[in-house]
């Protein structure tokens, strides 16, 4: 007969965190909230860090290079998605790489040719004022002189004027030369007061440029997570159909770590990605799978190689894969039970694969809570989905601003590959739904909101990093009542939004 396990399947919501003894040191700006999300063995240094504990999904409507580019900022990661051309998903990642390096390969490029009308199109597409203009109008050509917005003045000049009649031209620019520093580089740019600085070879042509906005952005965030060349460091999904092809391609353009892309990885096909980034990468390109929901599943992935392993099935806010197929498991229980046996495997063989909680995240208490239990690291949709930087369009619907979340299940995005079950290349029937979510603006302000209360909550529970919450955290399940017992109750609660008072 059927197994049956005796623990009911529980979600975060039915939790609580006990406070624990809170001393003197035990305050928010004390608090370590850096993890690890790579394997490593005990003895050795641990793998990749991140600087916060929050990585974003690997969905169409989440991760794009813009949204990369902001949390990692912050000090998360972003997973770009897979389920687009891997020419596209390459360059998405390629512009990560190339936008903080302090030296910036330009992106705004126009020839000497091109008329106003062309740079105003120019601005208006890549969002930066500042062109270069080349002699074949490229990245890399020989630079000849520089546009910024303040050279031309639309409506007051005939959009057929050519650049070269109104750029800076090449022998009135302040630029360094190649093999400049980055500490070198900004001392010109407040030396002489400068926006931008071109780099450029010997033979003139454009090799970067240096921005005043890069250093001060750097200023106001500390968090950033960068690699060892000052890079935005970047993710990327992959699936086990197209990998071969797909995984050099994304390696290339600089990926620093890569996500199998599944709703169930306990599975031959994750199996045979993993073992073939090995036998043609070793152990230098990290690769993430999943997803699995109990300890089973956990072994099998970090037996075939998995550099962390993500744990979820049917939790997320567009999910439908519990109501379709009935596969799951409450996420809370899940993480408990991977987290059980991620440890276990830790003390039996002495490697440290961490895991990631993916889906059911309703609250921000909720990543307390799943830290709490055992993840490394949280992976959100619905959280990121509802920012300034996503890739979907912000509406208004019922007089109410919101920004579009569909899932990778659903009709719209008709990502296959990741239910992928090795049958025909089609996707039979919606895991996942097309939807709304409330806008609520800059990833910035809310990441660090999301940050000081996980924060706080760990000064509450008398602990100063994850790993020490991990291990000292203490955990209660509540009733339905104390659920109830624990929102605003018995009162009326005053409508803080405009109202008639006449």
């Amino acid at each position: 007969m059927a197994q049956y396990l005796d623990d009911v399947s529980r979600t975060f919501s039915e939790y609580l965190l006990l406070p624990g003894y809170t001393g003197e040191d035990c305050v928010t700006d004390n608090v370590d909230v850096s993890t690890t999300i790579t394997r490593y063995r005990g003895s050795e240094p641990e793998g990749l860090k991140l600087n916060i504990p929050l990585v974003s999904a690997v969905m169409q409507s989440v991760s794009d290079d813009r949204m990369a580019i902001a949390l990692a900022r912050q000090g998360g990661l972003s997973f770009i998605y897979g389920a687009q051309s891997i020419e596209n998903q390459a360059r998405m990642v390629k512009k990560v790489k190339d936008y903080k390096a302090g030296f910036v390969l330009s992106d705004s490029n126009i020839s000497p040719e091109a008329t106003m009308a062309d740079a105003v199109a120019l601005k208006k597409a890549s969002g930066h004022s500042t062109m270069a203009v080349t002699e074949d109008g490229s990245a890399h050509g020989k630079l000849l002189g520089v546009v910024t917005s303040r050279d031309y003045r639309i409506g007051k000049m005939d959009p057929a004027t050519r650049v070269r009649e109104f750029m800076t031209p090449f022998d009135k620019l302040i630029y360094a030369r190649e093999g400049v520093t980055l500490s070198q580089a900004n001392d010109m740019i407040w030396d002489h007061k400068l926006n931008a600085l071109p780099v450029i070879n010997d033979s003139q042509q454009l090799v970067a440029f240096v921005f005043r906005k890069d250093y001060e952005s750097h200023k106001d965030n500390p968090d950033e997570l960068l690699d060892e060349k000052k890079r935005y460091m970047v993710g990327a999904g992959i699936n086990s159909r197209d990998y071969k092809e797909r995984v050099p391609a994304l390696i290339e353009a600089g990926a620093d770590i890569l996500c199998i892309d599944s709703s169930e990885g306990f599975s031959v096909w994750q199996q045979k990605t993993i073992e073939w980034i090995r036998e043609n990468y070793g152990d230098s390109v990290k690769v993430g799978a999943g997803n699995v929901v109990d300890g089973e599943g956990f072994r099998f992935l970090a037996d075939s190689g998995a550099d962390f392993v993500k744990v979820g099935i049917g939790g997320g806010s567009i999910c439908i894969t519990r109501e379709t197929k009935g596969i799951g498991r409450g996420q809370a229980s899940a993480l408990i039970d991977v987290a059980r046996a991620r440890d276990e495997y830790f003390e039996k063989t002495g490697v440290y694969v961490p895991i990631c909680s993916d889906g059911g995240i309703v609250y921000d208490y909720h990543m307390t809570l799943a830290l709490a239990m055992g993840a490394d690291f949280i992976m959100l949709g619905r959280y990121f989905a509802r920012f300034d930087e996503s890739p979907t369009d912000r509406l208004i619907i019922n007089g109410q601003y919101v920004k579009e979340y569909w899932g990778e299940g659903s009709n719209r995005a008709r990502n296959w590959q990741r239910y992928d079950m090795g049958g025909a290349s089609k996707l039979s029937f919606e895991e996942g739904v097309d939807s709304y979510v409330p806008y609520a603006g800059p990833l910035k302000d809310n990441v660090e909101m999301t940050i000081s209360k996980i924060k706080s909550t760990m000064c509450n529970c008398g602990v100063t990093s994850i790993r020490e919450l991990q291990k000292n955290a203490r955990l209660t399940v509540v009733s339905a009542t104390s659920i109830v017992e624990g929102g605003a109750h018995d009162v009326i609660v005053k409508n803080n939004g405009n109202q008639n008072l006449g």
